[in-house]
This record gives structure tokens, sequence and C-alpha cells, in this order.
């Protein structure tokens, strides 16, 4: 019997398991496809942006330079920038197809950002994605079976049982991650709520027998969006039908040239299609993650447009939220209550993500109040403030759990603090522990620090900029759990770690 079974070996599936295997837990991961890559998966039509919080997640666990490789940007960063380089984010994003101008950009009020290898967004594709975490979990001794469709799922209160065909398949815990039209979602009775489709969209990669007809880049138009990015033919489309079409049948050449005339306005021909697909801005969500021993991460847990790029972010903010809690849990060391914290802190931000979408639908649609209602939000965004905003919602630098502290870095992802040796805190992160930062002059916390030895790591010294803390403890997630003073408290640093890590190991 395993420790985890993982339903689905997308982006998110594969960082649960990576997550899981470097705390030293027994994983099988089923996917129902045969092998890795598919034209759906590679660019142009996978093509996808890891936000920097995303982008962070790699770096911490020493994935971001073969990201980087397998996404063919490394020319693009700096591996170790200093105080003084250049800030300006490369990669900006749009809000509702209207792009944001990186030089309104004010980075420096986007909260508590250091210097380090992972500032910026990376434009990849799920094929690299996928490539990188396979290699990566399968290092982990992760065992990944291909071609396994999960058709029941059952649990009792010790283990849970998930059958494909004759084959049966049980562990102590059961995540799924399979994607939005989740089979352990239906299976294991989850409640999956919210709201109905106004388009159907389409992504396909095509040849124009008149190219120059058809403006490049991102357009709203009086009867829906269109995107063009001629270098390899990717075309991008939204028909506000109601999702009426969506996967309904296969999209046709006619049906294609029909939707792409109507929403640019250009009576343009398709001479070619190469790949094509649909899908629609249905934004659902399910009221719980968990249900006894079955979990859920992604769009397993939650589905809404792909506007903007949160969908793979999201999810695999999910997966490293919750591999150290179970994690935790299966070693029999977790506090009472910590699984429970997966739901209750990526709830709340799926569903954010949920609305974030929802108003760049609304803003989006062809009707006359949608158009007055662009007009006012590319003013907005065109402002040093609306253009900070909505970067730092692209950015992911916006999250922030209620940890139940007032402190201004309690609960938002660490900074990449750097200490007077160089080494930087993504450094000390690479094996999935926490993390406690002592930069008091004494070395106040190490003997407290001690107790937790195996789950925490403990690194002093003086910090280029300490950001006024006397020391900071950090999640195996990277979140920041507590925060001391110039002269931190001994018996606030083991509350705080006793009700993230459990007891203190026995002296």
């Amino acid at each position: 019997m395993h420790d985890v079974v993982i339903v689905g070996a997308g982006p998110v599936g594969l960082a649960l398991a990576c997550e899981l295997g470097l705390a030293g837990c027994s994983v099988l991961v089923l996917e129902r496809e045969p092998g890795l890559g598919s034209p759906l998966r590679s660019a142009p039509l996978g093509r996808r942006g890891l936000s920097a919080a995303s982008v962070e997640a790699f770096y911490r666990r020493g994935l971001l330079e073969p990201l980087l490789a397998a996404s063919g940007v490394q020319e693009f960063f700096d591996p170790a920038p200093e105080a003084g380089a250049p800030t300006r984010p490369r990669f900006i994003g749009h809000f509702a197809g209207m792009m944001l101008d990186g030089e309104q950009v004010d980075v420096e009020a986007l909260p508590f950002r250091l210097p380090g290898p992972a500032r910026e967004a990376v434009l990849t594709d799920l094929e690299a994605v996928e490539t990188v975490l396979s290699e990566q979990a399968s290092k982990l001794g992760v065992d990944i079976r291909r071609g396994v469709t999960v058709s029941a799922v059952s649990q009792n209160g010790e283990s849970v049982v998930a059958r494909a065909g004759a084959d049966v398949y049980e562990a102590r815990w059961l995540v799924g991650c399979d994607g939005g039209r989740s089979t352990v979602r239906r299976l294991a009775g989850f409640e999956f709520v919210g709201t109905e489709p106004r388009f159907t969209g389409y992504t396909m990669q095509v040849t124009l027998a008149d190219p120059d007809m058809l403006r490049p880049g991102f357009h709203l138009t009086p009867t829906g969006m269109y995107l063009r990015i001629p270098a390899d033919g990717h075309i991008a489309m939204a028909d506000f039908d109601g999702g009426a079409f969506d996967r309904s049948q296969p999209p046709t050449r006619d049906h294609l040239q029909a939707v792409l005339r109507r929403v640019s306005g250009v009576d343009v021909t398709i001479g070619e299609v190469h790949i094509a697909s649909s899908f629609t801005d249905r934004a659902m969500q399910t009221t719980d993650y968990r249900r006894g021993r079955v979990l859920l991460a992604g769009d397993a847990a939650h589905i809404h447009s792909p506007l903007g790029g949160q969908g793979l972010n999201t999810g695999i903010g999910d997966a490293v939220n919750l591999g150290w809690k179970l994690a935790a849990t299966v070693h029999g060391y977790a506090p009472d209550g910590l699984l429970d914290t997966y739901s209750d802190e990526r709830h709340p931000i799926g569903a954010a993500v949920l609305d974030w979408s929802r108003a760049q639908v609304a803003t989006m649609g062809p009707e006359p109040y949608a158009q007055a209602i662009q007009a006012v939000v590319r003013d907005l965004i065109g402002t040093r403030d609306g253009a900070t905003y909505v970067f730092a919602r692209l950015s992911g630098s916006w999250i922030r759990y209620d940890l139940g502290s007032e402190h201004p870095l309690v609960g938002r992802s660490a900074p990449d603090f750097r200490l007077e040796d160089g080494t930087r805190l993504g450094d000390l992160m690479e094996d999935g522990r926490g993390v406690v930062l002592d930069f008091s002059t004494d070395r106040r916390l190490h003997a407290s620090a001690t107790g937790w030895e195996g789950r925490i790591r403990y690194a002093a010294g003086t910090a280029t900029n300490d950001l006024g803390s006397g020391a900071v403890l950090i999640r195996p997630d990277g979140v920041v759990a507590w925060a001391g003073d110039r002269h931190p408290d001994r018996e606030e640093f083991e509350q705080a770690a006793g009700r993230w890590f459990g007891g203190p190991a026995p002296a």
C-alpha cells in the first residue's frame, strides 16, 4: 500500500508527487494518457505563462535552471541578481485582452520584494513543465504509471482504493489532480458549484490563405476577441455564444473560419487547420478540497476561463501548499488540523481567481455595457497604480494567507533573503524542510530550533537586507509562518514551530 496515490500526471499532479517524494513518502501516480507529449501540450497551443510565484516554487526546489533550459529562455534570467539590478518586469501580461505597459508598473510598491533569481515570470509550455517535473519525480522514487484510467474510488477510515479495470490501487490518501472533468471529483462526491459560460473559446494552429488581412496581437472587437501570433500560426478567439459549441463536435475548418470572420470583422480565409481545440469560461469550484481521505488540487478543484493564465499557477500553488502538509500527516508528526489548513488557505485563493476570470469575461463582452467598462478599465490600467495592481495579481504577489498575525511578512511568500556568506533562502529550501533564519547577533534561536531538527533547517547570519526582522520561520511551501523583531522571542518561535511542525522531537 502506498502512502499517496495521485490521479493525474499533469503539472499539478507531478508537482505534488515531487513534494511528497522529497519528503520521503511512497507515491504512485496514475495517468490515463499513454505517454508524455501532445500537440495540445507543446507550443504554441500548450504555451503558458508561469507567474513569479510559480517560478519561485521551482527555484526553491533547485528546478529553476532545468525549467529555463526546457523552456528555452535561459538567456533572459540573471541567476544571482544583486541590489540595484534592473527590476522592470519583462513578461507583463494582460487584463481582458488589454496589455499592461511594463513602464507603468511600480515594482518598488510590490510587497517585500528582494533581488533573487525568481522575480520574473517564465513563458513556457505544458510539455516543458511536465518533462522537468517527471524527471524530478523519477529521481525521487515516485512510481508513474501511464495508460491507467481510474473508474472507481472508495474509502474507509484507514485507506482509499482506486480501481482501474481489474487493477486495484490502495493508499492511505488519494489526491485527484485529473483536470477540469475530474473523475475523482465525481466518484468521491465533491460538490461542484459556480457559473455557466458566456463564450466558447478556440485555440488553433492554422495557415491563413491571406495572412496580411488579419492584424497580429490581442484585439477586443464589438463581437468578441482574437489573438494572433504570426510566427507560429497560433490564433485564439472567443465567441460569445453562451458556451454552446464547446466540445459538442470537433471544430471544422469551415466552423473556425466562420467564427474568426465574425469576431475579427475580417473576411479572412483559413487555408489549413493543423490542430484546434475549444474551451469555455465556465467558472466552478468544489465547496471543499477534502472529503475524508480524498483531496483535490488544480483544475479538479476549480475551473475557469484561461484568460490571464491563472489556472496552471493556481494549481501549482495548491500542490506546494498541500504537499508538505500531507507528508507531515503521513509521517505522523502533523499537529491537529494541519491538513485542514490546505482547504482553509487555498479555497479562498481559488475563489478569488474565479472572480478575476469572471471580471475579465464581463469586461470583454460585446454588449455596449461591457464596451463602456473596457474604456474605463483601459484608462485605469494605463495609470501607475492600476498597472501595478493588475501586475500584482498576475505575478501572485497579492497572495497572503491569514495566519493570525498582524506582522506584515507573515502569511506571504518569503523574500529571497541573502546571508552574508552569499547563501540565499532558496538554496536552503531545496530539501523541502522548513527554515528558520536567525539574524540576531547572539544566535538567540539556535537551542530552540534543535528541537525540530529534521523538520526545520536552522541558518544564522547577517542578511544583506533583513527587512527589519530579527528572525523568520518559513514553512516548506515558502510562506512566512512567524517573524520576530531584532530580539526574537524564543517562546514565540517555539509556539509557531509547534503550530506548523508539531511537537519538538524528544531530546
